[in-house]
């Protein structure tokens, strides 16, 4: 009878590793919208203060579909880090916040942070340099 309970309790905890590990390591949308569900994009840069409220539809577009094209794994726990790039938010035509990935931090063009996890850029990239020229336009005309 305790045989059986340990190769039970075995068979379990094997079964809820391996789970764990194959979620852990499977790559991930970044995001999947639709550009024209999209009715704003809020970018706040934690290294100037400067914040942007993109509500072009060429902007929209252009982040939407580079950020949809980006798959990511997830990298170290990212609880209790602070300071960013570039924290995002974006929302829909209907004023609300995106489900899922509606709200993450941007940091090296290659790294976003969504918590409880780092995230690394494993297929496609985030288009960095065009983000900040948005926000040195803003910076310009503040």
């Amino acid at each position: 009878m305790k045989t059986k309970l340990r190769l039970i309790v075995l068979s379990i905890i094997g079964i809820t590793v391996t789970c764990w590990v194959i979620w852990y390591t499977s790559p991930l949308d970044l995001i999947q919208l639709n550009p024209e569900d999209v009715q704003k994009i809020s970018i706040f840069d934690g290294n100037t203060g400067t914040s942007l409220h993109l509500t072009k539809d060429e902007d929209i577009t252009y982040i939407i579909n580079n950020l949809n094209a980006v798959k990511l794994k997830r990298g170290k726990i990212s609880l209790g880090y602070l300071g960013y790039s570039f924290k995002t938010t974006i929302y829909l035509n209907n004023g609300k916040k995106a489900a899922g990935w509606n709200n993450f931090i941007i940091n090296p063009k290659n790294t976003i942070r969504k918590d409880p996890f780092f995230y690394e850029v494993v297929e496609g990239s985030i288009d960095y340099q065009y983000i900040n020229r948005l926000i040195q336009e803003a910076r310009a005309q503040d």
